[in-house]
């Protein structure tokens, strides 16, 4: 089946698409895209699309290897991971841990260059506002997850790595939730 204009059709679920240009198309949940130069790709909330450096895709890799270093890092400590990457409505929680009777909302965020400042510089107030949302949220249908817990907090694991080898420092309680 052709389309009309020379644009490309767009598959049953709303992928695909794009024009003789090589110009792709978004799908129905308006992702996608990016022409044949490799930009663009975002979806209409702003999000995603890597451009022809891949920054977009470097930034997620370098986030999700970050979680994986935090995690490893407070697994070594003695904390339990209970989740990685929960999604919770429109938001994310990165890592969900406990030990013993402390239950902890952990931001995690890493840096390759100091130009930015301290990874744990990024946590802004309203950063910091969304993850006590998320974990308000999170705890609600899940009342069992507080038996034994006498301690809910919010910590910061930065990973920097403008060091070799990285340098992983953990914050507890470095945030409330007011």
């Amino acid at each position: 089946m052709t389309a009309p204009s020379g644009r490309g059709a767009a598959d049953a679920r709303g992928r695909g698409g794009g024009d003789a240009r090589g110009r792709g198309a978004a799908d129905a949940r308006g992702r996608g895209g990016g022409d044949t130069q490799g930009r663009g790709g975002g979806d209409t909330q702003g999000r995603g699309g890597a451009d022809a450096r891949g920054r977009g895709v470097a930034n997620l890799r370098l986030g999700r290897a970050a979680e994986r270093v935090a995690a490893s890092h407070l697994e070594t400590r003695g904390w339990r991971v209970l989740g990685r990457n929960v999604r919770v409505g429109r938001g994310e929680l990165d890592l969900i841990v406990r030990r013993g009777s402390v239950l902890a909302f952990v931001e995690v965020k890493a840096r390759r260059t100091r130009g930015c400042g301290a990874p744990e510089d990024a946590v802004s107030p309203a950063k910091q506002h969304q993850v006590a949302r998320l974990a308000e949220l999170w705890l609600a249908p899940r009342p069992w997850a507080l038996g034994g817990v006498t301690d809910v907090r919010f910590d910061i694991v930065a990973v920097d790595l403008t060091t070799f080898p990285a340098q992983v420092r953990h914050l507890p309680a470095a945030f409330t939730a007011d």
